[in-house]
């Protein structure tokens, strides 16, 4: 019998987020786009997806995108917190926004049940990237 990896608990206390952000940026360009209708076919590239009153946001891989004839709004990269963040913790969104924009990078951050994912202007993923590990840095040391 294989027992199931549980995941850790979730972490609610800022100071702990921050200390241990761990923020990743995955390869790849992506975007955000409309999409009219979904397949298939889109699941393995789409990363998120919102419906709106003016129609289905989608962030996802910026080819496919381009292959689906998606109208792109914004092109991204993608980093991952992986801290196991709780979603009743207070703080980390504003925490995060507060860096980044002190470095004038615009950001779009949406929470999954275990990470929150932040989307950046793509030219400015290396300068969002070392502004977190900055925040994390600075919060160890706290």
């Amino acid at each position: 019998m294989v027992k199931e990896k549980l995941p850790r608990r979730p972490v609610s206390d800022l100071s702990v987020m921050l200390a241990t952000l761990n923020p990743v940026l995955h390869s790849g360009v992506f975007v955000f786009a409309t999409a009219s209708e979904l397949t298939a076919e889109d699941a393995p590239h789409i990363v998120s997806s919102m419906r709106e009153e003016e129609g289905l946001s989608v962030i996802a891989a910026e080819e496919h995108a381009a292959r689906r004839g998606w109208p792109v709004a914004l092109q991204v990269a993608w980093l991952t917190l992986k801290v196991h963040s709780d979603l009743n913790a207070v703080g980390l969104t504003a925490a995060v926004s507060r860096v980044l924009a002190a470095q004038g990078i615009a950001c779009n951050i949406v929470a999954g049940v275990c990470h929150a994912h932040v989307f950046v202007p793509y030219a400015q993923r290396s300068a969002a990237l070392q502004a977190l590990r900055c925040l994390q840095s600075d919060a160890t040391l706290a």
